[in-house]
């Protein structure tokens, strides 16, 4: 992974910057110390580290304005950053560029029941809006595994998913309206507490861009009512490619189910040591499969997946009890991730998607993969939507096998695009797969894209170096710009 050769000349001006944002931020809300600065090298992806150049830490949406308008007049790039648990590099800081910390912006600012909505700043966690509302009956339903600790901010700009999204969707499913401030300093609301805005859909063209658009301070979510009864069935198989048949065929019965998510048996070794969810050992692959609903409802698809589950050839099938039980099903599969640090030094965790039909060939394929860089894999994935999170086994401190983890994990993402899938589910692609952008997209569709991003950012001085893996100029790709929340092309002719 190679980013930008840095701006010598930025980094020259680094006193004067430091002294330019002091004027616009209290002295405790910068940071410039080296030892200080250690604590922003890196996301959740920690194989790629940079010390950034300067981190600022605003607490008004003035202030960010203020930070941005001059940054874009001085030529400083910015990298906005959440809470920092991106798994594709997505907030690696730039050397020569400032990271644009967002964690004071940590208030909700409206719970409105009414309008089944809350309104909050981007460094409220994920699991702090489902808090502040479950009392009265509400959540909000994407839940990343990292929901104890990921920022809403960040869940918009990856657009996150989790383990139910497979019948609530993804952040932009749920998401209504954002505030967000442009590389000119200009603030901008999309959307609102309503759905469906007339227009074009730039809530749609913000939600999963990654801090490349535009720096967001307030996001309105929709909160849903809990369901009346929600079960899970714990469901044990004598190999990955039968429980990949199981996903199929529960969905071609025309069952939803509120979560569907496989582990294989490395995974639940791992999760079971960790968590003591009563997971089965002497299974090659794990299905956790909830349905929730009206509680009639609800036990009669509990029958109906059971029967799939036999006829498919489940070897054991455990249904949960009471909500206890469900919460213990599940603690051991959101525990999954930091539960495979037991198994390794380090891990690797990658996101690609995939047709649900192409589980049984994929997960061969990779096994085979394994074999051939000598490196084990652990398998947690989001079985009903195809999102797959192989965690690839490796010692950062044995000579070549980072870089051996890095040929393998980019040969599983190409494997995805290969049966028909994409490059990610939920992470993003950040610096981690830019540079297998032309394994999906053709250099135009890449030079469309960037287009885009340029109405936004002309400078291009938001989170440069990620996503692309050629940057190129906006004079080159043609002129458009954003202006009060519109995309504007200044050189069509006028009627």
């Amino acid at each position: 992974m190679h980013m930008p050769e840095p701006d010598a000349d930025v980094i020259a001006r680094r006193g004067e910057i430091i002294a330019a944002l002091s004027r616009i931020l209290p002295a405790d809300n910068l940071i410039v110390d080296e030892s200080e600065l250690r604590a922003y090298d890196c996301d959740g992806i920690t194989a790629y580290r940079q010390l950034p150049l300067i981190v600022a830490l605003p607490e008004t949406v003035d202030q960010v304005a203020a930070i941005l308008r001059y940054c874009g007049e001085a030529g400083v790039k910015v990298v906005p950053r959440g809470a920092g648990t991106s798994l594709s590099g997505g907030a690696l800081p730039l050397a020569d560029g400032i990271t644009l910390a967002m964690g004071k912006f940590n208030r909700i600012l409206e719970i409105d029941f009414d309008n089944r909505c809350v309104v909050a700043q981007p460094g409220v966690t994920n699991l702090g809006i489902t808090q502040a509302v479950q009392e009265r009956g509400f959540y909000y339903a994407p839940d990343p595994s990292s929901q104890i600790a990921c920022s809403i901010g960040g869940n918009v700009a990856e657009n996150a998913g989790g383990v139910h999204c497979l019948k609530y969707g993804l952040t932009t499913n749920n998401i209504l309206g954002v505030e967000m401030v442009l590389m000119d300093g200009e603030v901008i609301r999309l959307g609102g507490k309503h759905l469906d805005p007339g227009g074009y859909d730039l809530m749609g063209v913000v939600t999963g861009s990654e801090g490349l658009l535009g720096v967001i301070t307030e996001i309105t979510v929709r909160i849903l009512r809990s369901p009346e009864t929600a079960r899970a069935l714990l469901i044990g198989f004598a190999s990955a490619e039968a429980a990949g048949d199981c996903v199929a065929a529960v969905i071609a019965a025309g069952i939803i189910p509120a979560g569907m998510e496989m582990m294989d048996k490395p995974a639940v070794a791992a999760a079971e040591a960790f968590v003591h969810a009563g997971y089965p050992l002497d299974v090659e692959a794990l299905l956790l499969v909830e349905l929730d609903g009206p509680e009639v409802e609800v036990e009669d698809l509990i029958g109906r997946v059971r029967a799939i589950a036999e006829g498919t050839g489940a070897v054991s099938v455990r249904v949960s009890a009471d909500e206890a039980e469900r919460q213990s099903f599940w603690a051991g599969r959101k525990a999954a991730f930091p539960a495979v640090g037991r198994l390794s030094p380090d891990y690797y965790c990658m996101d690609g998607t995939i047709p649900r039909r192409q589980l049984p060939t994929v997960l061969n394929r990779m096994r085979d993969m394994s074999e051939k860089y000598g490196l084990r894999l652990a398998n947690v994935f989001h079985a009903g939507d195809g999102n797959l999170h192989p965690l690839i086994l490796y010692d950062a401190n044995a000579p070549g096998e980072l870089e051996r983890t890095e040929e393998f994990g980019a040969d599983i993402l190409r494997l995805c695009v290969e049966v028909g899938g994409v490059l990610t589910g939920e992470h993003g692609v950040g610096v981690e797969k830019r540079d297998l952008m032309p394994e999906m997209f053709g250099d135009e569709d890449i030079k469309q894209q960037q287009r885009l991003k340029c109405a936004f950012d002309p400078a291009q001085l938001l989170n440069p170096g990620k996503v692309y893996p050629t940057l190129h100029r906006c004079a080159e790709l043609g002129r458009m710009h954003v202006h009060q929340g519109q995309v504007r092309f200044p050189d069509l002719p006028r009627f």
